[in-house]
């Protein structure tokens, strides 16, 4: 998932790029509002981290263009400028929250999940599919309670499959939020990523699938038709397998 940080304080830009990394972000950073405004254009991020005192225009017309053409990325405000009034001023014009310099990259990262979560239709960090669950927070899978071994890029496209359940995602969606527009391989590494988490998640739920191929368009979450017990280990996992 890709995350844009507007911030002309080269050292504020690089701790939360930082932070955003290590929540398994893509980060694009922006010095200047009319930058931003223009990334926007090219890239869909999954939430914008928005300064106010930037060197051209200020954050607050940042955000004011940014609602005034429907665009409903989620944006926080991470701002020096902690008055209520400024605060109350944001909120009214479309941000989603409101964080003041110092901040926690802790925290900051979790309002980032909070948000990304919210908008997507999810209150709960783990998003369940039946016996699948995907949890945003500590970035895991699990089948009854059993771990999916993934790794980071077969996790990435389970989490926007999970963030966006029930819409049909196409390849090249999941190619920008891996890769970030940065050497992007081919589409066909797509159904590679989805083959491996199919077979993955079928060794732990009995065979079935979650994953659905909708042809000429993509690839979608949903809940699996099939029947299966509520609870089951990883022993009898296998069982329903071979059965």
């Amino acid at each position: 998932m890709r995350l844009l940080v507007v911030e002309d304080e080269n050292g504020i830009a690089k701790r939360v790029e930082g932070a955003c990394v290590e929540g398994g972000f893509i980060c694009h950073l922006s010095d200047a509002g009319a930058d931003a405004l223009e990334m926007l254009k090219l890239y869909d991020y999954e939430a914008i981290i928005l300064d106010l005192m930037l060197p051209d225009i200020d954050g607050f017309e940042v955000l004011s263009r940014i609602r005034a053409i429907k665009d409903n990325t989620p944006i926080i405000v991470l701002s020096g400028l902690s008055s209520t009034e400024d605060k109350v001023r944001c909120l009214s014009l479309g941000a989603d929250d409101y964080l003041t310099k110092p901040f926690s990259k802790t925290e900051l990262m979790a309002r980032v999940f909070a948000v990304v979560r919210r908008t997507s239709g999810h209150s709960s960090s783990i998003i369940t599919v039946g016996p699948l669950e995907i949890d945003v927070k500590h970035k895991c899978v699990r089948v009854y309670g059993n771990d999916v071994n993934l790794t980071s890029k077969e996790y990435s496209v389970i989490e926007l499959l999970a963030l966006k359940k029930g819409s049909v995602l196409a390849k090249e969606t999941f190619l920008n939020n891996i890769y970030g527009g940065i050497d992007e391989p081919d589409l066909k590494i797509v159904d590679v990523f989805i083959c491996k988490l199919r077979r993955k998640i079928a060794e732990l739920a009995g065979g079935l699938n979650f994953i659905e191929t909708v042809w000429g368009r993509g690839y979608s979450l949903r809940e699996c038709d099939t029947e299966v017990p509520t609870t089951i280990s990883l022993e009898d996992s296998g069982k329903l397998k071979a059965g």
